[in-house]
């Protein structure tokens, strides 16, 4: 008797945010994520458990999505080389882990700071 299962799967962009803003904070030169709003100029960092408020998910079609990342990165780091491979971490991990097509994965650098000697441990 074969185990034939039928059905779909749906993995809401809350999800699909959580993951990417994992993602995200692995990523070498990159300090935290912030709010797409600045406030007064500034970006605000977020605390671990707000990530998803970094990033947002649209989707293009029923089938793809297209990522914005929003990140603060540390200064000193190449910006071009840190989102390059920022968003090629995020589209890999969204591709394999949900199984989600990503259309599109736009990083903007919110800002940059000054990572603290206790930060890098």
């Amino acid at each position: 008797m074969a185990d034939d299962v039928r059905g779909t799967v749906t993995i809401a962009n809350d999800v699909l945010a959580d993951i990417a803003g994992f993602v995200a904070l692995e990523g070498y030169g990159v300090v935290g994520m912030a709010s797409p709003s600045l406030r007064d100029g500034v970006a605000q960092l977020l605390s671990r458990d707000k990530l998803r408020k970094g990033v947002v998910i649209t989707n293009t079609d029923e089938r793809s999505v297209t990522v914005d990342l929003y990140v603060v990165v540390e200064y000193g780091t190449n910006l071009t080389t840190v989102s390059h491979n920022l968003s090629s971490a995020v589209r890999h991990a969204l591709t394999h882990n949900a199984v989600v097509q990503v259309s599109e994965v736009r990083v903007h650098v919110q800002g940059v700071k000054l990572r603290k000697k206790s930060e890098h441990a």
